[in-house]
């Protein structure tokens, strides 16, 4: 395999990962560019099979999004309404949501993820109270709730800072924040694609400041679009900076563009060979970030679980509803059992471990 990594022009680049060197934005440029994807998969599982051997981690948990009604105009989002009465538009009431995780009382869950869209009518209380009711009905739920770019809107919207906002949510019951609204951190790509909602910068400086409260949070990159290859690189260089400073992100999480039904329907979506990439590279450049999560709702399953031996060692979890991907086409399903997703790690030759948000064992599938 070192004679393939040589033949695309790599060898320097295997060196620098065998002698715990870590990879720059030139190395990370050229592994985008090499045509050999074997061998940068190669080079990647290998770096994930040394902090994780043959485990492939899920949580059992339930996605939630209790508003679509979004001030936002990102170009890429199937997802949003901007108004409340514009066609499609809802936001459920505070019983509505509770009852998703209350109709699940008998599921293990260990988990609600909540994203939502920047509703600009709502009252702060209505948040709060989102959360306070998840805890009544299960105290011991882990609150994975509202990305960083919503933190930034309640701050602006409410008249607080982000982290007043941060603290009177945690004291709601927020446990940790996912990674999403990250896209791309380059200005140029967000000046195009997402102008209007808070900037690269101000992302990473809430996650730096979630971090230094306690709480866990994740990382997400859009990919796929109209980003560069020095882009991408750039995006994952700017979050291993931040973990060198906080270790406060637990898993970085790739996200494939969808084109359909949204105002970027030109463009392609990235190919599977892409997407491998993607999830490799990432394996190889973030040596600080402990996992890369192929997130099978936006890969599909079986790219998914092909990405278990492309860096990747966690495949988030059962779902059970997930709006905002299936709205831009995604054809996969909405949902998938603890038992689905442990035949389906094993299929592709690693071992299935249940965890919770914090990658505690929860148990070990037969």
């Amino acid at each position: 395999m070192y004679g393939r990594l040589a033949a695309g022009g790599l060898r320097d680049v295997a060196d620098k990962v065998d002698a715990g060197v870590r990879l720059e934005l030139d190395d990370g440029v050229r592994l985008f560019e090499c045509p050999d994807l074997l061998a940068i998969g190669w080079l990647a599982n290998r770096e994930r099979e040394r902090r994780h051997g043959p485990q492939a981690f899920f949580n059992h948990n339930i996605r939630l999004e209790a508003t679509n009604v979004c001030v936002a105009s990102c170009l890429f989002c199937a997802f949003a309404r901007l108004q409340p009465g514009d066609d499609g538009a809802y936001t459920m009431t505070l019983e509505q949501a509770w009852d998703k995780l209350r109709v699940r009382a008998d599921q293990p869950l260990t988990e609600v993820h909540v994203v939502n869209g920047l509703h600009p009518d709502l009252p702060w209380d209505y948040y709060l109270e989102l959360l306070r009711g998840f805890k009544r009905i299960k105290p011991d739920i882990h609150l994975k709730c509202f990305t960083a770019v919503e933190i930034a809107f309640f701050a602006d919207l409410y008249g607080k800072t982000d982290e007043q906002v941060l603290r009177e949510l945690m004291e709601a019951g927020l446990d940790s924040l996912p990674g999403g609204g990250a896209e791309v951190f380059a200005e140029r790509v967000r000046r195009k694609i997402c102008h209007d909602k808070c900037d690269g910068t101000r992302w990473l400086e809430i996650h730096r400041i979630a971090h230094r409260l306690g709480l866990r949070t994740n990382v997400t990159m859009l990919y796929g679009h109209i980003e560069t290859h020095a882009e991408r690189v750039d995006h994952m260089l700017r979050a291993r900076a931040l973990q060198d400073d906080t270790g406060g992100f637990q898993a970085f999480i790739p996200l494939a563009f969808h084109p359909d039904n949204n105002r970027m329907e030109k463009l392609p979506a990235p190919s599977a060979a892409d997407t491998l990439r993607v999830h490799a590279v990432a394996r190889l450049m973030l040596d600080n970030i402990p996992h890369v999560k192929a997130f099978w709702i936006a890969t599909g399953v079986e790219v998914a679980q092909t990405a278990l031996w492309f860096g990747v060692d966690d495949l988030d979890g059962t779902v059970q509803e997930e709006r905002i991907y299936h709205m831009a086409g995604a054809p996969t399903p909405e949902a998938m059992t603890p038992a689905e997703i442990s035949r389906l790690i094993r299929g592709a030759g690693r071992t299935p471990v249940e965890r919770d948000t914090l990658y505690n064992v929860v148990s070990l599938p037969a």
